[in-house]
């Protein structure tokens, strides 16, 4: 992105929504040091914290300088912005735990780039109430506090109520921002827009207790077109980037099945492609959609950058079987390993059938539910229509098959010859 400065390259990827810069240009006249803290409330990021760490790299792939900050302290208390009611507290060792992971998962994505982590645990756990009060209570305005969106609510009619814990979470965040701006010359935060409010607290408590001028810019909310909601979340919950929780390959189908309508969006946000690479791929994609080569590209990008090279490649070769495009046979022995994972399987006896195959592999509940499937015509073995009960040896590729009951992906199973 050599020919974009940083504001273009931010306004082009869509990573603008507020700012306190009179004009985003000003991010081109100098390098700043940044700081982007996360939630440490889960033990994995999501799809939806991936995007603010693409947003953390458009600045340090402009000399910008990076601290990304744990919320040890922080996520002791929970956020309560965006939140209807009180959060669970989770205990320090838990915190530490997620801590470690997250720092796991930014070293992967980060890989290549400079940045410094730092925990905001390390300056509020031998902090007395008192020095809370007087250094860092007094600069805050209790008219404005009741004013901010998420407060407001919960105090209004209807409203859960918020405790004081909650209440003095903007607090600690802009104790944050005053802390980096004296240690490390932080004079600028990053953040999502559901943390505008927040981020101001540090901008506030900076010019009333330092006389001194910081900023913040916000990208926005990562929503999905096609049906309104935050892009992130599937039926079964959150796209997780631990690979124990979204696996490779149900992460890598993920950005594959996303819509045509945001690909192009999403091919901006979660790759560092340039623009001329990117409107190549789109007017691929215009060409002929069905061939889907913008959600092809996608998911290789961001799966190689979340798993590596080898987990993506699996994850592709994984999808191409069970949509056709590859022989089950040629798989390598550990994506035939990960498959197995990812559907059930089964293994059958020699004079085992389709009957047999749909009862071991749980795709039947009982052989008589499978006698009828079969009678209906709504089993497929690698993909064409079982007219009969027997698998025939020349239906095996290297041993193994797929047997799927009716057309959705997901009911497929790989059966194996023992």
């Amino acid at each position: 992105m050599a020919t974009m400065t940083l504001s273009e390259e931010l306004t082009w990827r869509g990573f603008v929504n507020q700012s306190t810069f009179a004009n985003i240009t000003e991010l081109d006249e100098k390098t700043r040091t940044f700081y982007h803290g996360f939630d440490a409330s889960a033990d994995s990021q999501t799809v939806g914290n991936l995007a603010g760490m693409m947003f953390d790299k458009v600045f340090m792939r402009h000399g910008y300088k990076a601290v990304v900050l744990a919320g040890g302290a922080t996520s002791l208390i929970g956020d309560p912005g965006g939140k209807d009611k009180e959060r669970v507290l989770q205990n320090e060792e838990t915190i530490a735990h997620n801590i470690a992971c997250a720092q796991e998962q930014l070293q992967k994505v980060f890989r290549g780039q400079q940045f410094t982590m730092v925990n905001n645990l390390d300056w509020t756990k031998t902090m007395s109430v008192l020095e809370f009060l007087r250094d860092i209570g007094k600069h805050f305005s209790m008219t404005s506090l009741v004013q901010r969106d998420y407060i407001a609510k919960r105090l209004g009619q209807g409203g859960a109520g918020i405790s004081y814990t909650e209440f003095s979470y903007t607090l600690l965040q802009g104790m944050d921002f005053l802390h980096l701006f004296d240690t490390m010359d932080v004079t600028l935060q990053l953040g999502g827009a559901d943390q505008w409010g927040n981020c101001l607290s540090g901008v506030d408590l900076i010019r009333r207790a330092r006389a001194a001028d910081t900023h913040v810019i916000t990208m926005p909310l990562i929503i999905n077109k096609a049906t309104g909601k935050k892009f992130g979340k599937s039926e079964a919950g959150a796209v997780w980037l631990d690979p124990a929780r979204t696996s490779p390959t149900q992460f890598y189908q993920f950005w594959i099945n996303v819509d045509d309508e945001s690909a192009e969006d999403y091919l901006k946000i979660y790759t560092e492609l340039d623009k001329p690479s990117i409107d190549g791929i789109m007017a691929e994609h215009r060409h002929d959609p069905r061939q889907r080569v913008a959600q092809t590209r996608l998911a290789l990008e961001v799966t190689q950058l979340v798993h590596g090279d080898d987990e993506a490649r699996t994850a592709q070769d994984i999808t191409a079987v069970l949509t056709g495009k590859k022989p089950v046979g040629e798989l390598t022995d550990a994506a035939l390993t990960a498959m197995r994972r990812e559907v059930p399987a089964a293994t059958l006896a020699a004079d085992d059938g389709v009957v047999q195959a749909l009862a071991k592999s749980g795709l039947a509940a009982s052989t008589s539910e499978a006698r009828q499937l079969l009678k209906d015509g709504a089993v497929y073995v690698n993909g064409q229509p079982a007219t009969a009960d027997t698998l025939a040896a020349d239906q095996f590729q290297n041993g193994r098959l797929l047997l799927r009951k009716g057309k959705v992906l997901k009911n497929t199973a790989l059966i194996e010859r023992s």
